[in-house]
Formats: structure tokens, C-alpha cells, sequence
């Protein structure tokens, strides 16, 4: 086994690297010293097509490679295509089958390891490249393949990689032809059920196919000694510094000397300091630069600096944010740059979108990408997203750090609390878990959108809590804050996550909520539904409405239609029932104030009849979004939030009526202007209103009664509250009927 491809983003291999860690040197004193020309590290791309070809046996190379395939992308999108490329049954889709009484229940039993639904057990992947004139080291880069890496280069066999969602490194020196043509072969799993039980490959109850593939980047670059390994950038922006962690290793056969310097790109922030290593060694670095006057990378201003870093032999250059964030428990707070920041957004569940008959090549394509993360959720008033059971490709962290999006990112673990399924349970080696997260860690600590490590969803299960997050945690030179679902959280401003999905008992025919409840509703947690009553919360999922893209309710929302619209409803009837609802649901969590963010599920997802949950596009090629849910939702996430405090289904006419509204204020400035409420028909025809002036100070919040006297007359209508300022209107809508 390669030891590049299984060891620790840090690794500290002598006593003169673990002293190394304890220095830390000025910038004045060490450009004060010598210094060497660098070596730049030459990179070439492997991305583009592929040869392909699958078998069943792990040792039995193809004879030949009939399709082709692109890298990145998925096995399914081979041309010719293979036959039931993505058919294998989980062990929790599973259980949920068998908890629904669809398949047999000795199913869980018989099938531990997943149920294989496809002729084969492997792909194989064959790619040709020149290499250049020699240097002293070739490195192969994966970002991110499933399920189990395995690479041979001119018929060496290079190692194995476990990991499906984190970047693997493989040493091609010993096997490379320099100036010449080489052939590269990676074996990946066709399905999870070829790695072992224990091992990290993705568990989620609601998803129906499995695709294995390539799905990130890869290259190879080429330097000298000594080699940059890994390198983090950690900014400290009360003192305007960062810190710079560099490991670097000799691999070459004689001792080294050379500088480490570090220069950030338009300033005169740099640091230089000297190494001497011996053959294999390895050495980590800690520095701190000064950055005179650093712009604060945020949402509304995603600045982003560049880090040059060099050896004699090797260069990198490494995008950064300057920016802190943390959660506070006193406040029930999120802080970006010391000062809170109200958390609006929602969430993408990108492997489940990898089985939607319109995925393709979406996740890989720039414009698409793009639009996705920075046109759309700006449109929507979102600043936060949680990348849910599933990684997504590197260049969708590198989008949200130009675009200013910032994101939970989650390892793809969801296996539930014991009592959830009968005969369904699930392990893991906790030492390959910890293997796991610190790549992935090390994979994205330099992103400055990524601002909370989420260890797991919806999952009990006391190893991450006691071992693992315990191990990898001091890794993150940032601090970042840890949410760890169904477990208590480690640290006292860790937060904790709510799922409150008000109407999931639809499902079971129980009935008992209805809108009109949250009329006498504070917003807080449900007593004993969190794991810590004193730590700050977050909301990240709710709504329990999804619907298919045609408007066909999915496998868990028949129920909520049928009661709420009856057998007979039409698609673009529920289409509009769902927005209405989910904007008045995202207004209430939000009015009230008890969460420190509000993010709804879900923003992209796969949708097809046998789906759990839906997404809200109308065409998720174009990202077109449902017009409803893009009116109402839209509204509902506005930084001036309105909240009408009613759901009667009915208003007596000729009466008058008190109103509460609810304003809510997540900019740092004051906001003033005019409340009005007003009935309205559903043309549009004002029947009565009245207003009144408003002012909420700055993060603040403000509670208005408005009177409004009833018209005569009867039908359905519309109660609007709108808070028009300078800067625009924002509007909340309740349905009810006037009645005589």
C-alpha cells in the first residue's frame, strides 16, 4: 500500500518534527535570511475522457476498454453505457424497505453488506499521459472517488485508498517514464458492498441508487525536494495576522537544505525560514505573517488573498479568506468577524442528485455550478448552505469561496437512533474513521465558505463524540466549531441541530397539528428534542411538504396532501400549497428568534417516482425554479423578516380584527418605513387596510398590532402584512375565506 495514499494530512515522523511544531518566528527576523530560488511545481490536468471497462474480480485486469467516460463524472455516464450501472441496495435503504413492508425483512440479514442488483463488482479506468523531463518526484492527485481507490502505473501496482469522499496522493517516481508515454489504470468499486462493513461509504436511508465513478479532479504534478505536503492557513483577525502550517518532506535519498518561504500575494506579508532534512524526513512548520490591514472576507465581500509558498524544489500557491467564525451559547448566536450574523439558507444533498435522471454532467459543468451557488441563493436571501449526506467536487468550495456562501460541510454518515429500524444496525472501525476525517479535513481547511465541520446526520451513536471528533478536532489550526446531530456536543459553543418536522406525523395518519397552532407558539425546541438545552441551536431542516418536480407528492407527503387538499388536487395546486406553507414556517422559526439559523431541505435533491423527499425546480437543467417557491420562500428569507402572526381559515366580515406582525431586522443597521396589512381578494382587488410607521434597530427585532376593520361580503382572500423601507418591501401572505 502506498504510504502517500493512507497517511495523515500531519504527520510528524522524527523528533526534529515534533519540535518543529512548538516554533514560531516573526516575519522581521526571518526574511533576515537566506534565501534560494524556488523550483516551481509543474501540474498537469488529467480531467477529460477516460477509457472504461468493468469486471467482477479485483485482480483480473480488462483485456480490453471498449467505452469511454468523463473524469470528473460518474460510471453512468459512459458511452456505450453499462447495464444497471448504479443498481445496489444499501443496508439503510434497505431497512427502510423493510420497515415499509416492500421487501422481504430477512432482506437485512441476508444482504449485511448491500444487495448487488449488477453484473459487476469493479470499473476500470485508463488514461495515457506524457510526462515531462524528469524531476525528483511525481505525485498523482485524486480528489474524490468511489468506492475504494486502487491505481497501477505502467503496470506497478501502486497501493489501495479506502476513502469515497476525500482527496488520495500516490507516489508515481518509482514507476513514471520520464519524457515518454505512460499508462495510468485506476480501479474503483462499482457499488459500496467491495469495501469493508466497517468502513466510511456513504449511509442513507432514502437514497435508491448508487453510482461509483471519479467524480472530483485529478492531476499529477511534478517537482523537486523537498516537497510541500500539506499546508493550512489559519487567520487571526483581531491581531491582522495568519498562521501558517507548512509539512514538507524530503523524498529524494541525500540530505536537503532549503528555504520555506511564504509570501501573500499584493502585500509584503512574508516569512521565510530554513529546513535541513534528512532522507525521508519530514518536518511541519508553523509561522506567522502579518497582513497590514486585511479585508475581511464575508458574504457581502468574498475577498479572497493568495498564499505563495516555496522550497527550493517545490511551489504552491493557496487561495485564503481572512475570517473567524464561532457560535456563542450565551447568545444563541452565530459571530463572522466578531459580529452576529443570522444564518438564512438551505441544503444540497448532491449524491442523491447524482441519481436524478436529469443529473448528467450538471455537477461538473462551471455555469451551471455557478449559478446554483451564487446567482440563485443571492436571489433567495440565503448566506448559508449545508452540503447534507454527501461531498460535493472541490470546485464547488472554491464557487462558494468567490461567491461568499458559507457552508456546513458534512461527513456522509447518517445512521440514525437504534430504536428507528428493527434488525438494522451499523459499526465502524473507528481508527479508519479518524484516518477519514482527517483527510477530509486537511481537504478543505484552507476553504474559507467552509465554517462549521458537521460530523454526522441525524445519527446516535456516542463514537464521535468519545474518539473520534476528540482526535481530529485540534487539527484545525481555525477552531471551527463541531455539530455532531443526535450527540451531545464536545465543546461549550459547539451547536446543536433541530429537525422539527411539525407535520411527519401525516405520515402515520396522525393529524393533530395544524398551522393555526403556531398562533400560540414561541419558536423554541421542544422540550428534550435537542441534545443540549444550553448550547446554540440551529435549524437545518424542516418543512416535511416535498413534492416531485410534476407536483406528485413524494413517499413520505401522500398523506400531507391528501388531508391538507384532498385525492383530487392538482399538481400546480399542491406546487403552490407547499411554497405557502414552507415561506410561513421558515417566517415563524425565524420571527421568534430561538435559532441561530434557519435552513430549509431541501434546495437540490433527485426527483422521480419512489423518492423520500424533492427539491423545488421546475427544470433542474436550466435551474429554473417553481415560480411559488421563488414568490413566497423568496420573501420569507428577506434580511427584513415579516412574520403576520395568523392562520384562521376564516374572517367574520363586518367585524374588526388585531393583527400581530413580528419584524425582524439581520443587518447591522437600523431599518425604518411603513407595516401595512390589508385583506386583499386573490386578484389582487385591496379590500381594507390600515398602517402604521416602524422602526427595529439594528439585529434587532419589533412586535406590531395592527387593526384592521372588516369589509362586508364573503369569498376567499389574502391578509398581507408589508414592510416597505428605502431599500424595498417585504411581504407576508396568509390564505383564509371572509365570511358573513
Amino acid at each position: 500500500m502506498s504510504l502517500l495514499a493512507r497517511r495523515r494530512p500531519i504527520l510528524v515522523a522524527s523528533r526534529v518534527a515534533a519540535r518543529s511544531l512548538q516554533r514560531t518566528a516573526c516575519a522581521a527576523i526571518l526574511l533576515a535570511m537566506a534565501s534560494v530560488r524556488a523550483a516551481e511545481r509543474a501540474t498537469l490536468s488529467l480531467n477529460g475522457q477516460w477509457e472504461i471497462a468493468d469486471g467482477v474480480l479485483p485482480t483480473e485486469l480488462p483485456d480490453r476498454y471498449d467505452r469511454t467516460v468523463a473524469v470528473p463524472g460518474l460510471a453512468n455516464l459512459a458511452r456505450p453505457p453499462f447495464e444497471h450501472v448504479d443498481r445496489f441496495i444499501s443496508r439503510e435503504n434497505m431497512a427502510n424497505r423493510v420497515r415499509g413492508n416492500r421487501v422481504p425483512a430477512d432482506w437485512l440479514r441476508k444482504y449485511w453488506l448491500g444487495k448487488v442488483e449488477q453484473p459487476r463488482n469493479y470499473f476500470w479506468y485508463r488514461r495515457m499521459f506524457t510526462a515531462p523531463s524528469p524531476r525528483a518526484v511525481a505525485i498523482l492527485k485524486i480528489h474524490k472517488a468511489q468506492f475504494g481507490t486502487d491505481v497501477w502505473l505502467n503496470g506497478v501496482y501502486l497501493g489501495h485508498y479506502p476513502g469515497c469522499f476525500t482527496a488520495s496522493y500516490w507516489d508515481l517516481t518509482g514507476a513514471i517514464r520520464w519524457n515518454a508515454e505512460n499508462e495510468l489504470i485506476v480501479r474503483v468499486g462499482a457499488h459500496p458492498a467491495v469495501l469493508p462493513e466497517t468502513y466510511p461509504t456513504g449511509s442513507d436511508f432514502e437514497k435508491n441508487k448508487w453510482t461509483a465513478g471519479i467524480y472530483d479532479r485529478v492531476s499529477v504534478f511534478f517537482c523537486d525536494n523537498p516537497v510541500i505536503e500539506t499546508l493550512q492557513i489559519a487567520p487571526r483577525v483581531a491581531t491582522g495576522e495568519i498562521l501558517v502550517q507548512t509539512t514538507v518532506r524530503n523524498r529524494g535519498r541525500t540530505p536537503v537544505s532549503s528555504p520555506l518561504s511564504h509570501k501573500v500575494r499584493g502585500t509584503d506579508a512574508a516569512a521565510e525560514v530554513r529546513v535541513e532534512l534528512a532522507p525521508g524526513e519530514e518536518q511541519t512548520w508553523t509561522l506567522t505573517l502579518r497582513v497590514p490591514h486585511p479585508r475581511l472576507w464575508s458574504p457581502n465581500d468574498p475577498f479572497l488573498y493568495v498564499l505563495e509558498s516555496s522550497t527550493s524544489g517545490d511551489s504552491v500557491a493557496t487561495r485564503f479568506g481572512i475570517r473567524e467564525f464561532r457560535f456563542d451559547a450565551a447568545s444563541n448566536r452565530a459571530y463572522l468577524n466578531g459580529q452576529v450574523i443570522y444564518l438564512r439558507g438551505s441544503n444540497i444533498t448532491l449524491h442523491r442528485f447524482f441519481e436524478d435522471p436529469d443529473c448528467g454532467d450538471l455537477p461538473w459543468r462551471e455555469e451551471w455550478v455557478r449559478k446554483l451557488l451564487g446567482e440563485i441563493p443571492k436571489r433567495m436571501n440565503w448566506n448559508y448552505f449545508r452540503f447534507c449526506i454527501g461531498p460535493v467536487p472541490e470546485r464547488w468550495f472554491e464557487i462558494c469561496d468567490e461567491v461568499g456562501l458559507l457552508v456546513q460541510n458534512e461527513f456522509f454518515v447518517w445512521t440514525g437512533r437504534p430504536t428507528w429500524y428493527p434488525g438494522y444496525s451499523r459499526s465502524y472501525d473507528v481508527q479508519e474513521m479518524i484516518r477519514q476525517y482527517r483527510d477530509w479535513m486537511r481537504d478543505h481547511w484552507n476553504h474559507p465558505s467552509v465554517v462549521v465541520w458537521d460530523a454526522n446526520n441525524e445519527t446516535e451513536d456516542p463514537i464521535f463524540g468519545e474518539r473520534i471528533i476528540p482526535a481530529v478536532r485540534a487539527l484545525d489550526l481555525s477552531n471551527r466549531p463541531w455539530e455532531n446531530s443526535y450527540n451531545p456536543p464536545l465543546a461549550p459553543d459547539d451547536p446543536v441541530e433541530g429537525h422539527p418536522y411539525l407535520m411527519s406525523g401525516y405520515q402515520r395518519g396522525d393529524f393533530r397539528f395544524n398551522m393555526t397552532m403556531l398562533e400560540t407558539m414561541n419558536g423554541g425546541p421542544r422540550p428534550g428534542s435537542l441534545p443540549s438545552g444550553t448550547h446554540p441551536r440551529l435549524i437545518n431542516e424542516y418543512g416535511w411538504l416535498w413534492l416531485n418536480r410534476d407536483g406528485t407528492p413524494t413517499l413520505l407527503t401522500q398523506r400531507v396532501y391528501d388531508h391538507l387538499l384532498g385525492p383530487h388536487a392538482t399538481p400546480r395546486q399542491r406546487l403552490d400549497l407547499w411554497a405557502y406553507l414552507l415561506a410561513a414556517k421558515t417566517e415563524f422559526w425565524r420571527a421568534h428568534r430561538q435559532y441561530a439559523g434557519v435552513i430549509h431541505f431541501i434546495y437540490l435533491t433527485c426527483s422521480y417516482p419512489g423518492v423520500y423527499t424533492s427539491d423545488h425546480f421546475r427544470d433542474v437543467r436550466t435551474l429554473e425554479l417553481d415560480p411559488a417557491f421563488v414568490d413566497y420562500v423568496g420573501e420569507a428569507f428577506k434580511p427584513l423578516g415579516v412574520y403576520l402572526n395568523f392562520f384562521q381559515p376564516t374572517l367574520p366580515a363586518n367585524r374588526s380584527r388585531e393583527f400581530t406582525v413580528l419584524l425582524i431586522n439581520d443587518d447591522p443597521v437600523p431599518q425604518r418605513g411603513e407595516l401595512s396589512v390589508s385583506l386583499e381578494t386573490r386578484a389582487g382587488q385591496v379590500l381594507t387596510r390600515a398602517s402604521q410607521p416602524f422602526e427595529i434597530e439594528p439585529l434587532g427585532a419589533h412586535t406590531s398590532v395592527v387593526t384592521l376593520a372588516m369589509p362586508a361580503g364573503s369569498g376567499e382572500c389574502i391578509v398581507k402584512a408589508a414592510a416597505r423601507t428605502e431599500k424595498g418591501t417585504t411581504l407576508s401572505r396568509r390564505w383564509t375565506v371572509l365570511t358573513p
